[in-house]
């Protein structure tokens, strides 16, 4: 039998109200426990708690009842809405943990026995995990489309097209010798619009730019302002600043959201191509690499040897220094907030759109198998290949929502949630 646990689900005492979940085959006998009767299902009840140890008022609550499989966990599930004190919270959790049958919880298990009861399928649980975590309003809606179950809708979508093509498929396999069976061009035409899905959608911003930021390099010769300019944009001193070329040797990272965008600014050592410092040689290997991976570039070198589509900043713009670019001045506040909004322009152009799916690294690595899979079926001309093709494919798809492939990752996901969840 499946164990009964509890735990605190709302946030740490003190608080105005303290929700303690029950779920599992005990949680009626739970209630009954505390409460002496269970209340009608799915209606807030007023009623005395009152330890079943020793007899002893615990606290004047609201009861609510959630018979399974019509629950959050798909199990019988209860909820205490309690004072929110710290000492009736411990009280309520101590009775209940001396019951038989009755344990605390680990964390994320309330939302993985959703999961495993069918509730909720594993991308859904992805975002959840993701909406906990969101910091931005970028990352709520994005996470909620995936909480609602925006991805899973669109695999079912998927897997629907998948079926017909394979019955298509199949039928020439079992009836080839039937004159008005055959395959025609109608599977072809499916698979033409699900690889085109597949593209569009795995060409869209990833959701790591929501959660790690755009990353914005700042890169150029030594002392040309870089450093003075990431550390007025992250607000503190985070480059040492110095007159002396070449200070900075490595490059320094620093996230920080401006107008709700996350960003993650990289200050990086100065470019010039001969060096005899060791160090500075390492660091400007780095630079490179970091220019490399960089979703946008801030360059303070001359226009003529700046890299394909960066913003030109002239920095020092208060010391008359005359370069193509946006005059920025550290000291006097010139062109900050231009540059602010120019950086913010850019970066919203790769973000996912408000309340757009989008994929993370694992969706991506699945879905660019399926789209490999359904590539290689409409290419092949031996229907029995076109079907294994086919068949891997929709296995495939199952692992985005859970139903295969997957135990793996599950601990390491339901254990990034809080206890209560």
């Amino acid at each position: 039998m499946t164990d009964t646990i509890f735990a605190l689900s709302s946030g740490l005492p003190p608080a105005g109200i303290a929700v303690v979940r029950i779920s599992g085959p005990r949680a009626g006998d739970a209630v009954v426990a505390l409460a002496g009767k269970l209340p009608p299902p799915r209606r807030a009840t007023l009623v005395r708690l009152i330890n079943p140890g020793n007899g002893v008022a615990l606290d004047q609550a609201l009861l609510l009842w959630f018979p399974g499989p019509a629950s959050v966990t798909g199990e019988d599930l209860a909820e205490l809405h309690l004072h929110g004190g710290r000492a009736i919270i411990a009280a309520v959790l101590a009775a209940l943990g001396q019951l038989d049958g009755l344990r605390a919880a680990t964390a994320g298990e309330f939302t993985r026995r959703a999961f495993e009861n069918g509730r909720i399928d594993l991308a859904e649980a992805e975002g959840l995990a993701d909406l906990l975590a969101a910091e931005t309003e970028g990352q709520r809606q994005s996470a909620l489309a995936l909480a609602e179950g925006g991805l899973g809708r669109q695999i079912v979508v998927w897997q629907a097209a998948l079926l017909r093509v394979s019955a298509l498929v199949e039928a020439t396999l079992d009836f080839s010798d039937e004159a008005d069976v055959g395959e025609g061009a109608a599977h072809r035409d499916i698979l033409v619009e699900l690889v085109e899905a597949l593209e569009a959608l795995l060409a869209s911003p990833p959701a790591e730019r929501l959660k790690d930021g755009v990353r914005v390099v700042l890169a150029g010769p030594p002392n040309s302002g870089k450093s003075s300019l990431f550390n007025k944009l992250i607000d503190r001193d985070g480059a040492i600043v110095s007159e002396i070329a070449g200070t900075t040797r490595d490059r320094i990272e620093a996230p920080v959201v401006i107008s709700g965008i996350p960003l993650l600014l990289i200050d990086t050592a100065g470019l010039r191509a001969e060096t005899e410092d060791a160090i500075e040689a390492i660091g400007i290997a780095r630079t490179g690499e970091a220019i490399a991976a960089a979703d946008i570039i801030l360059w303070f070198g001359e226009a003529s040897a700046a890299p394909v589509g960066v913003l030109l900043v002239a920095a020092k713009a208060d010391l008359g220094v005359q370069r193509q670019g946006l005059p920025v001045s550290v000291m006097t506040g010139e062109g900050i907030e231009p540059l602010k909004q120019a950086i913010i322009a850019c970066a919203k152009t790769l973000l996912p759109k408000p309340g757009a799916l989008a994929l993370n690294a694992r969706h991506r690595s699945i879905l660019s198998e399926v789209h490999t899979e359904l590539s290689a079926a409409g290419m092949s001309e031996d229907p029995l290949i076109t079907a294994e093709h086919l068949r891997r494919a929709r296995i495939k798809l199952d692992a985005i929502t859970g139903r295969s492939g997957v135990e793996d990752m599950l601990d390491a996901l339901f254990g990034a949630f809080c206890i209560g969840k």
